[in-house]
């Protein structure tokens, strides 16, 4: 099934590009490799702020992290023209702005993964990090940045 007709399936439009609000650009090929910089949970339909294990559940903030694969998507779509380029998800880096005695990020970056996996399948399963940090851009919950192949062509 094309990725475009997975995500309609799936009620998932994706959105524009994400614009850069920094000194970076959205993303970058290098040979069959796309780095996409970090997506944050501050869009428009479903900001979340806060620290995770204190102001945000892991229920949230894991809503938050498929809704930043989904902004990563749009990114990547922008970048490539078509999702069906996309050979595999190579790596996750998930960053969540945790509360001093929190443990559970996995559980949070499970969102963008069980997402991205529901998508492509196969494809989609990656290597990851999930990481807790003292802070994030503007208190976003959480950030993510992903490495994927792209097939030739």
């Amino acid at each position: 099934m094309r990725i475009e007709q997975k995500l309609a399936s799936l009620g998932i439009t994706l959105p524009p590009p994400t614009a850069p609000v920094g000194s970076f650009v959205p993303a970058v090929r290098t040979g069959n490799l796309l780095f996409v910089s970090g997506h944050a949970s501050l869009g428009e339909d479903s900001p979340l702020t806060g620290k995770v294990g204190r102001d945000v559940t892991v229920e949230q903030a894991a809503q938050a992290a498929r809704q930043v694969a989904i902004d990563l998507l749009g990114t990547v779509a922008g970048a490539l023209k078509d999702l069906d380029h996309v050979s595999r998800i190579v790596k996750l880096l998930g960053m969540v702005n945790s509360a001093e005695d929190f443990t559970e990020q996995p559980k949070v970056i499970n969102g963008a993964s069980n997402l991205l996996i529901e998508v492509f399948g196969e494809r989609g399963k990656h290597a990851r990090s999930a990481i807790g940090v003292a802070q994030l851009p503007a208190n976003a919950s959480v950030e993510i940045e992903m490495i994927l192949e792209i097939a030739e062509g």
